[in-house]
């Protein structure tokens, strides 16, 4: 793959893309250029070189606040609802 990273751990070249990951599904791993290592397994940023780990956890905490809110404006019009009632 051009313009990406060697692995940090064992310094292959033998990297892909991720398509898909638990956290972040398929918008995660293109965000943070989220990278797994053929040879080792290793995860890693393919840009940087350096682990996602930080980015991963911002990314979390901002799409479960994101959902967390949109929630609470449904449950709000729910409850609004009901109370015209």
């Amino acid at each position: 793959m051009t313009n990406l990273n060697p692995c940090p751990k064992c310094s292959s070249n033998d990297i892909e893309k991720m398509g898909f990951t638990w956290w972040g599904g398929f918008i995660g791993p293109r965000i943070l250029s989220h990278v797994k290592c053929n040879s080792c397994g290793e995860q890693f940023n393919g840009k940087t070189g350096k682990s996602n780990t930080v980015g991963i956890i911002i990314y979390t905490v901002v799409v479960l606040g994101i959902v967390l809110a949109i929630a609470v404006v449904i449950i709000a019009a729910i409850i609004a609802a009901i109370a015209m009632n």
